[in-house]
């Protein structure tokens, strides 16, 4: 039986919005999701009704309770993200193609593609933007981005449910900004840690470039001997 038109489209914003948000917080996602089905504010797929037992809900909450405390302290939120890359891009693969289930074998594949891209984009912004702050000394700057990725992955996953038109446009713009802050992000990184290499190694700093050495002077025009003419005296 075909699905109306407005469940496909909920199911795909869903599955969009599961792998994008996996690459922020893979335990936030899967503790929100539980909560969600298991409170009945939502009618999970089949493929994700396991993670709204009580026993996923609490595994899942501790998870999520330490990923979040973690990721408010600097230095430690860098080094939770470097080891979670191996944890968020395959959980936002997985998740979006458990929307669909493996009755729909080719739709569940390109969803676990297309989600495991998503976690991969919003996971490397992460790590990179996060890096970049942790650069400065204070710490409300770390904690402030942290709080803003809880909102995101929250409101992401409310908005592809609620409405997911919408949804869709607002992650479109949102990966705009994402890989151009990426990008921004990672050449302030890299060049800092040019600068650590440079110091700790005792290289000096490159200076400015030099200027262009001027062109020599053409030298006179040198006559041969034989061009002499030696006047006769009178």
């Amino acid at each position: 039986m075909t699905p109306p038109a407005s469940d496909t489209l909920q199911l795909l914003a869903l599955a969009a919005a599961l792998g994008w948000a996996s690459g922020f917080r893979a335990f936030l996602v899967l503790f929100a999701v539980g909560v969600a089905g298991l409170a009945g504010w939502v009618h999970l797929p089949g493929g994700l009704q396991v993670l709204a037992s009580p026993v996923a809900v609490g595994i899942t909450g501790v998870l999520a309770l330490a990923e979040f405390i973690g990721d408010k302290i600097p230095g430690v939120d860098s080094l939770l993200d470097f080891i979670s890359t191996l944890l968020r891009i395959p959980m936002g693969a997985l998740l979006a193609a458990s929307v669909f289930g493996l009755n729909h074998g080719f739709v569940a594949a390109l969803a676990a593609a297309a989600g495991g891209s998503l976690a991969a984009v919003s996971h490397g912004t992460k790590l990179t933007t996060r890096a970049a702050i942790n650069t400065s000394p204070e710490p409300f700057s770390n904690v402030g981005a942290s709080f803003g990725e809880d909102a995101l992955v929250l409101g992401g996953l409310w908005l592809s449910w609620a409405h997911p038109l919408v949804f869709f446009v607002a992650l479109v713009l949102t990966l705009i900004a994402m890989v151009w802050l990426a990008r921004k992000s990672f050449r302030f990184v890299r060049g800092l840690l040019g600068k650590m290499v440079r110091l700790f190694s005792g290289r000096p700093e490159p200076g400015p470039p030099m200027p262009p050495a001027p062109s020599p002077r053409p030298l006179p025009p040198m006559h041969d001997v034989t061009d002499v003419h030696v006047q006769d005296k009178p």
